[in-house]
């Protein structure tokens, strides 16, 4: 539903591990008039928790909008496992950006019952985009016996479908940090849409130098912020083969707030691999002759051209920092 088909914009949560891509899907919500963003949850994964934190003070800030959305801060670790870093392709998540952190704060109440709460008072409603492990998503359905069926849609930036990893050669990132949070979420009945790392980000959501260059160009503050916070990424991304930075939080967002993006999406069966030390983590996505019963919706080919002007146009958007940002 955009916001022209409903009757306004879409009531958003994002559930984050903010680093790089993730602070591009947090302007989607920021910057897009179709996004009613209710709230930001924080999430164990990619870089430092508390680092975390800071870059999404640090996105809000290069938004113009620092105090304008709540940051709730949830699950500081998996949920039996231990917590497993992505600085190696990370770094810092900011791209060594800062801004003085005098007078920031943080919401008091817990990510997951910031979950709980707003899904309920938007029952039906709520869209929760998740780009990082599923921690905070399991434990409120397990907190709250509701929650599933107050959230309208939870979109999920996670797995691979029937392709490759990019933790391990099984596994994609999110999946293999909570695979026992990702298993229950995807049992418990939610509305689930599937953004996956292969094929489809590699394919769709992959942004070359030249693209990268145009980007640069517009000139702009966020487009500045963003140029700077995909170097990291980038260094990594090609150091591995991929021919330019990933996208596919932003993605996640993008296709929720725009779903005309989607040129192909299919309904499969999904569970996650939790026994085994060599696959942990896996998504197995069956496409329908396994005789299971779907529970999601995978998507499996996006306007790649339209989803690149999409971030391009917001980038172009003429806002003022609410404060000066250290590092470029």
């Amino acid at each position: 539903m955009t916001a022209e088909e409903g009757k306004g914009p879409i009531p958003l949560v994002i559930d984050t591990d903010t680093a790089q891509d993730d602070c591009v899907a947090l302007l989607v919500g920021l910057l897009d008039p179709a996004a009613d963003f209710l709230g930001i949850t924080m999430v164990a994964g990619n870089v430092g928790f508390d680092q975390q934190v800071r870059n999404a003070h640090l996105t809000l800030a290069a938004a113009g909008r620092l105090g304008e959305v709540p940051i709730h801060l949830g699950c500081r670790r998996p949920l039996v496992r231990d917590w497993v870093s992505a600085e190696n392709v990370h770094g810092d998540g900011s791209g060594g950006l800062s801004i003085d952190e005098d007078g920031l704060e943080v919401s008091a109440e817990h990510g997951v019952d910031a979950l709980i709460r707003l899904a309920a008072e938007n029952a039906g409603a709520l869209r929760i985009v998740a780009i990082g492990p599923l921690t905070n998503i399991a434990t409120a359905l397990v907190k709250d016996p509701d929650f599933v069926a107050n959230v309208g849609e939870l979109y999920i930036m996670g797995g691979s479908n029937n392709g490759r990893g990019n933790i391990t050669a099984a596994a994609e990132y999110n999946f293999y940090v909570d695979p026992e949070a990702a298993k229950a979420v995807f049992a418990a009945g939610f509305d689930i849409t599937v953004i996956p790392w292969d094929p489809l980000t590699l394919r769709d959501a992959v942004f070359s130098r030249a693209r990268l260059a145009e980007i640069a160009a517009v000139g702009t503050p966020l487009a500045a912020f963003f140029t700077r916070i995909v170097d990291t990424t980038l260094a990594f991304d090609e150091s591995v083969g991929i021919p330019g930075s990933t996208h596919p939080d932003s993605l996640t967002a993008a296709v929720l707030v725009h779903p005309e993006l989607v040129l192909e999406a299919s309904r499969y069966a999904v569970d996650v691999e939790t026994g085994s030390d060599l696959t942990r983590g896996y998504s197995a996505m069956s496409w329908g002759v396994h005789g299971l019963e779907p529970n999601a919706r995978v998507i499996e080919r996006v306007d790649a051209d339209g989803f690149f002007d999409y971030i391009r146009g917001l980038l172009a958007a003429p806002v003022v920092p609410s404060r000066s940002i250290r590092g470029f």
